[in-house]
């Protein structure tokens, strides 16, 4: 959130990622979210989405942070944070209370989400989300909000995304030492969903696969619900190391070689195509055909795309994609990389980009800010249900104090 001169609401999402920090600010207007202030900045202290060096991080999400604050005109006070990494775990569970009063209520919810979420987990982990899937009211399942319903017994299966608890702690200690308060931490391909996912692709069975420099994220969704999470310790960060260890070029020359020529699949490139290849040790730049850089790629993308598959297929879930897999993060905009992952996964693939928004639309219509993105509309859809929550709460005891006025009246 932010500090303005108007009544507007302004959301910020901080995607914290392995090789750029993303800071989106976000307007919420009545027709929806209008973009109004994007800086990033190159990511120095985070490997494979986890915090390794918390100078660096700070540093870079200042960067990112001051950009954003001169682009949208105002000062950000308040972010979603992201998190990711191999640390992520995601587990499915359930819990059964007994309704009181014979009518489903607020506190009842509360109790059945209390007693699905009471599983046993490591001391050096904390729950992230609970993520209700379906309400059971007596035999009535597929219940998706069964407040006010009539029933004796209430079970909710939910989805339970744990974290280490120093990961967790890095990501706020980076954001308060640069003068920022953490509103919520977010799973960060729960967020990359919210961006770039249709409601109707949930209902029907749908992956989202979201590549960074250094994690490839996997949320799965079925029914409308998130149903499984797995982080991979694989990203686009390997195949510029592998282009830098074949073709003997510096780093940084690898990650701009590929943003340039890169592209998935051998079959779109021309033979005859050339580029020139920085060399290391002061010696002169080189002259190679580009498809000795895809045969580099190649092997190393569809590497991924099987270890996402053998993931896909572990869960449980994999023949109900009746909606395939949407792939997206800074990774995925190569080119060919959809069709790739189609042909090694077998099933319908698309690129998402963030939809559903206004205001800076052409400058983040882009994989690489789904996340950021996504941070925004999850702060949105959240902070207004728990400012309803908490209005709801203030006019239940406004009502109770109300009572007792009137019956100390009656007595006197």
């Amino acid at each position: 959130m932010a500090k303005t001169k108007t009544t507007s609401e302004i959301i910020v999402g901080l995607d914290i990622g392995t090789t750029k920090i993303a800071c989106i600010a976000g307007e919420v207007t009545d027709d929806g979210i209008d973009i109004i202030g994007i800086g990033t900045a190159p990511s120095k202290g985070l490997r494979r989405g986890v915090v390794v060096n918390i100078d660096a991080t700070v540093a870079s999400i200042q960067a990112a942070v001051n950009e954003a604050e001169n682009m949208a005109g105002c000062e950000i006070t308040s972010v979603y944070a992201g998190i990711s990494g191999a640390h992520v775990r995601g587990i499915n569970s359930h819990g059964i209370v007994a309704v009181k009063d014979k009518e489903v209520r607020d506190a009842d919810l509360q109790r059945v989400i209390d007693a699905a979420k009471a599983v046993a987990i490591p001391m050096d982990r904390e729950v992230l989300h609970v993520l209700p899937q379906q309400y059971v009211i007596d035999d009535q399942d597929g219940i998706r909000d069964p407040l006010g319903m009539a029933g004796v017994r209430l079970e909710a299966k939910v989805h339970i995304v744990t974290t280490a608890v120093t990961s967790a702690q890095n990501v706020v200690k980076c954001a308060n030492r640069c003068g920022l308060s953490v509103a919520d931490i977010v799973l960060e391909p729960l967020a990359s969903a919210q961006a770039v996912l249709e409601d109707d692709e949930k209902e029907l069975g749908v992956a989202v696969v979201d590549i960074g420099g250094g994690t490839a994220d996997v949320v799965v969704y079925c029914d409308g619900a998130l149903v499984h999470t797995a982080v991979l310790p694989l990203g686009g960060g390997h195949v510029t190391n592998d282009i830098a260890t074949v073709l003997r070029t510096p780093l940084d020359s690898a990650e701009k070689i590929k943003r340039k020529y890169g592209c998935a699949s051998r079959a779109m490139v021309d033979a005859a195509d050339t580029m020139e290849v920085p060399s290391v040790g002061g010696r002169g730049p080189r002259v190679i055909q580009r498809i000795k850089l895809i045969e580099v790629i190649e092997p190393r993308i569809e590497e991924i795309f099987e270890h996402v598959k053998k993931e896909l297929m572990r869960s449980g879930y994999f023949d109900g994609l009746a909606a395939g897999i949407v792939l997206t993060g800074g990774a995925t905009a190569m080119e060919g990389i959809a069709e790739v992952a189609e042909q090694v996964i077998g099933v319908p693939t698309r690129r998402g980009m963030p939809t559903r928004i206004g205001g800076l639309v052409d400058v983040v219509r882009s994989p690489a800010y789904s996340t950021g993105v996504g941070l925004v509309c999850y702060g949105a859809v959240h902070g207004r249900a728990e400012r309803s929550r908490t209005t709801m709460q203030e006019a239940a005891g406004r009502g109770v104090m109300r009572r007792m006025w009137s019956r100390l009246a009656e007595m006197f």
